[in-house]
């Protein structure tokens, strides 16, 4: 009998790849209309399922028997039917509560803003009600009796500490979405969201920038798989394999991204890499150049830099969209927090730090056809490239070994796909 998930859309789902990987069985997603799921729930024809949006309450009439947790927590993500019983468990719990566990994020006595108040955000209540929060706030757009307006959360609670976020604001292909401004919060700590596509929400990357601790959905989703595929097959799945699972889910998704100086070698550099990994290759200067029509110093010289700004935003707002790329950026892309913000979303950033003295000028570049204007935007952009990236890159050897680095780093280390908040600004790790 078939095993999988139900939902209404699921095709951006990683589930089939993690259960298939981690449980060795085959795994199905299945979209399920509203009209079809009492037809799928009273035919039992299914060993187990895991259940998404927007079912994880409405299939409760249909179980015979809840776990103790689901009872609890009001809803159900994972059936296993037991020679025609259907019993209703929770793995969100166990998912949530590995994802701020292993980001090391502290909730004891703790005062916990909550957004959201779907079946996701009742187990993440009840994590956080036993890691000992002090108090939990729930907040929503449209409050009950029960929660508080995103304006009283401002306007009461700048004090809290910990934002954790189950709203699907932010969520592919909205990823511009930020459900909270943490502005209003002076003495926030941490940030989760449980989110995992894009890897990195603009929430999490914007509490990133602040220095706050964060955590992101990819382990929560892994974790509650692989306790999913304990209550299916009685196998335990180690946290040593759930978090290789996490990490080899977001190197498949995410882009590796390079961004440096004028002159460094980020297009050969991208070339290369493009070979070693089979990835598609997107460069945005070269993009750029073909919607303007005309070399990038003509346009300077006609337009100005403004205008040659609005460009390069727009056209890396589209190819930030995609997943699995190699990105070669231009040397001025993080003059403007947006553009970092929207890298760093879908991608692990590498800084390709090239001494000044072995930059080369280039006459055909407007801000850098100098030693002296080179030296001067050399100064200007340094701190901006270490505190965009991930990663800083030695680019003082060869197009070929800076290439391998990058390539070698990006297979073996999980520092940008785990969350170890070893880097939590934001800022370089050489």
């Amino acid at each position: 009998m078939r095993r999988g998930l139900i939902g209404e859309h699921l095709g951006h789902s990683y589930s089939q790849r993690i259960h298939e990987a981690l449980g060795g069985y085959a795994y199905e997603l299945i979209e399920v209309s509203p009209q079809q799921l009492d037809a799928l729930m009273k035919a039992k024809e299914f060993a187990a399922l895991n259940v998404t949006i927007p079912y994880k309450q409405t299939v409760i009439p249909y179980l015979d028997e809840l776990d103790e947790r689901a009872q609890r927590i009001g809803a159900v993500n994972t059936i296993v039917n037991d020679h025609g019983r259907l019993i209703g468990k929770n793995t969100d719990y166990y998912g949530c509560r590995f994802m701020l566990e292993q980001a090391g994020i502290e909730i004891r006595d703790k005062k916990v803003i909550l957004l959201g108040n779907g079946g996701a955000a009742q187990a993440v209540y009840a994590v956080l009600e036993d890691l000992g929060a002090l108090s939990i706030l729930k907040v929503k757009r449209n409050p009950s009796a029960q929660t508080l307006t995103y304006e009283e959360a401002y306007r009461q609670h700048s004090d809290a500490q910990v934002i954790v976020n189950t709203s699907p604001v932010g969520m592919f292909p909205d990823q511009e979405g930020n459900p909270i401004e943490l502005n209003h919060f002076s003495q926030l700590e941490s940030v989760a969201d449980v989110i995992y596509n894009p890897h990195r929400t603009r929430l999490i990357v914007e509490a990133q920038k602040r220095g706050c601790k964060t955590a992101t959905g990819l382990s929560m989703l892994t974790a509650q798989a692989a306790e999913a595929i304990r209550a299916f097959t009685g196998k335990a799945v180690s946290s040593e394999a759930i978090l290789k699972m996490t990490a080899d889910l977001a190197r498949e998704k995410m882009n590796l991204v390079l961004i440096g100086m004028p002159g460094c070698g980020k297009s050969t550099i991208a070339r290369k890499l493009a070979e070693l990994s089979g990835r598609p290759l997107v460069d945005i200067d070269q993009r750029i150049v073909e919607r303007i029509g005309i070399p990038i110093r003509a346009f300077f010289d006609q337009e100005g830099e403004s205008a040659f700004r609005q460009i390069e935003a727009e056209i890396l707002a589209e190819v930030t969209l995609q997943s699995g790329q190699i990105i070669a950026t231009g040397g001025g892309i993080v003059k403007d927090w947006e553009n970092v913000r929207r890298l760093r979303q879908s991608g692990k950033v590498y800084f390709l730090d090239r001494s000044l003295d072995q930059l080369e000028t280039d006459p055909s570049r407007p801000l850098s056809s100098s030693r002296e204007a080179l030296r001067q935007l050399y100064d200007q952009r340094i701190e901006l490239y270490r505190s965009a990236c991930d990663q800083q890159i030695d680019n003082n050897g060869s197009i070929e070994q800076t290439a391998q680095e990058c390539w070698r780093r990006w297979q073996t280390e999980n520092d940008g796909f785990i969350d170890e908040n070893t880097n939590s600004t934001g800022g370089m790790k050489k």
